[in-house]
């Protein structure tokens, strides 16, 4: 079910009481760096069994699924790391497992989702939004689960913002990639009611940025400008209403980060914390070394660390990787 409003604190809870034995607790460890503008802290998502955050909402959001909705199937719509997740928990249960993937698909993630032996169907990045608006697609069956836009997901993404707090508790900003939406508005439903100070800040790739476009006209755009490229999980051109709802409500504003800029934050997380990250997982990071969300106690998402070697190898070397 579609979602405006923030979660409720209580269901975030309970989420983290339901998911303890499938997560991982990540850690939280400081940048290391001799030139950053704040204290930086990292929430390493990428540590995940699946290696992306998404691992929480997908748990539980089938843990919270009838058992005969489940015998039908699952199906979504994801660019690779959600559909990992889901691909995960429904070969443990033997669920079937169908994933439309948008085209631009990093192949380390499809041939992962493979691998955990889900079904791929490429979909055109224009159909994408359609399918996520009216949750159907023409010879689709079982259950629907919403990648971002639903409360289960976003209950489960919560869970991160409750352990940066007990962790971090003299925490001045949060940085969060923002793809759909469901992670950002799911982290900052558990810490306004807890911490209502924090700023709370979106991390958005130059090559589309729907959510900082909003924020400068006020409304969601219609046409936004896009360009494939490494940095995959983001920079989609699509903002639904009800996630630009939300992230008035609870957001403090989005940040714009370049591709040099995020190549750069990925050599050095690999180079100076050993942390290998996708191009998704570090533009919070190149947002907070910008000194654009401002200085204090600043803890970055590293949502995810799905990236194949080709394109880490040309990274580290300082080339632009090229989209196939």
């Amino acid at each position: 079910m579609k979602v405006d409003t923030p979660i409720p604190l209580a269901e975030i809870r309970a989420a983290q009481t339901r998911i303890s034995d499938e997560i991982i607790r990540t850690p939280l460890v400081p940048l290391i760096d001799d030139k950053l503008p704040a204290n930086i802290y990292l929430k390493l998502e990428n540590l995940q069994s699946v290696r992306s955050f998404k691992i929480r909402a997908a748990s539980n959001a089938i843990k919270l699924t009838d058992t005969k909705q489940l015998k039908k199937g699952v199906w979504t719509i994801s660019s690779g790391n959600f559909a990992q997740a889901l691909a995960w928990f429904a070969r443990k249960l033997d669920v079937k497992c169908t994933i439309l993937v948008p085209e631009g698909i990093s192949p380390v993630k499809e041939a992962a989702i493979k691998r955990l032996g889900a079904q791929t169907i490429p979909l055109p990045v224009s159909d994408a939004l359609p399918v996520l608006s009216t949750q159907r697609y023409e010879g689709m069956d079982g259950k629907f689960i919403h990648p971002y836009s639903d409360s289960q997901i976003m209950a489960g993404n919560g869970t991160i913002g409750l352990e940066i707090l007990e962790d971090l508790p003299d925490l001045n900003t949060i940085v969060i990639p923002w793809g759909g939406g469901g992670l950002a508005c799911g982290i900052a439903s558990a810490i306004r009611p807890l911490k209502p100070d924090v700023k709370i800040y979106a991390a958005e790739i130059e090559t589309c940025a729907p959510l900082a476009t909003a924020y400068k006209i006020g409304t969601t755009p219609d046409q936004i400008p896009y360009t494939p490229s490494f940095v995959g999980g983001i920079g989609y051109p699509f903002l639904s209403p009800e996630m630009w709802k939300l992230a008035q409500e609870l957001l403090d504003g989005a940040l714009v980060v370049g591709i040099e800029e995020t190549m750069k934050t990925i050599r050095l997380l690999a180079e100076r914390n050993s942390i290998i990250a996708e191009g998704a997982g570090a533009v919070s990071v190149a947002a907070a070394i910008s000194g654009h969300a401002g200085t204090g106690i600043i803890s970055c998402i590293v949502s995810g660390g799905n990236i194949d070697a080709s394109t880490l190898t040309q990274i580290l070397q300082g080339k632009i990787p090229k989209i196939k």
